[in-house]
């Protein structure tokens, strides 16, 4: 897992988007697994910072929408969608609608229409960053479950340093705009982790210093 933090305007989201290929770049070119990105696929799944459920329907029909624009058999996508239901923990709910779910509930709805085609990468857009702490932390810890068991390859934006270097195997600082990548960061911690763990602390304190040597105030990263 990898994570990407910066100011504000640094590109952090709009390098997702290229990732995605819902933006297409000016200039180079991006690939993902040795195949050029054109252009959206079923290879790459995007969360974004708010859920963007369909709110005429419930749980299970949202995250059976790709496969039902993707063509997939109504037995199959069922069939897939409560897989997902149980891997993020909404079970009971599948025929929710989303003003009936909590925050937490609609983000774990969201990541889980995510992998509805099976990606082999997931671009996460500061996800979780509308949640109070408490919910924040702990699908923190689910994401970090949920990663163990999809071994999907995941791209995560955010604000929160700590958050970065709990998940993250590696993480890019980027500068102030026009947005450069001024570190990468290992995080030489196993898992499952703890947020008190050292390493994660060191990483921390790592990326707090290259952004200051950019010239990025920390506050500023944070706000």
């Amino acid at each position: 897992m990898t994570a990407i933090v910066g100011p504000n305007g640094s590109g952090k989201s709009t390098l997702l988007r290229l990732i995605g290929g819902l933006l297409a770049p000016d200039s180079g070119h991006i690939s993902v697994g040795g195949r050029m990105v054109t252009g959206p696929g079923p290879h790459i799944g995007i969360c974004f910072q708010e859920p963007r459920l369909l709110p005429w329907r419930g749980v299970q029909d949202n995250i059976a929408l790709p496969m039902e624009l993707a063509g997939v058999p109504a037995d199959e996508r069922r069939a897939r969608a409560r897989e997902l239901i149980d891997l993020v923990g909404l079970a009971g709910f599948d025929q929710a609608r989303p003003h009936q779910l909590s925050g937490g509930m609609r983000q774990r709805a969201a990541l889980a229409r995510a992998l509805a085609l099976r990606p082999s990468v997931l671009l996460l857009d500061e996800p979780f960053s509308a949640l109070d702490a408490l919910t924040r932390e702990r699908l923190d810890e689910e994401l970090q479950a949920l990663w163990a068991q999809t071994a999907t390859t995941i791209v995560l934006v955010t604000h929160d340093i700590p958050e970065a270097c709990f998940l993250a195997d590696r993480v890019l600082v980027l500068s102030a705009r026009p947005g450069r990548v001024v570190a990468d960061i290992p995080v030489a911690q196993g898992r499952p982790r703890r947020r008190e763990d050292p390493a994660a602390s060191q990483a921390a304190s790592a990326v707090r210093a290259a952004l200051e040597r950019s010239g990025t105030p920390v506050a500023e990263v944070a706000a």
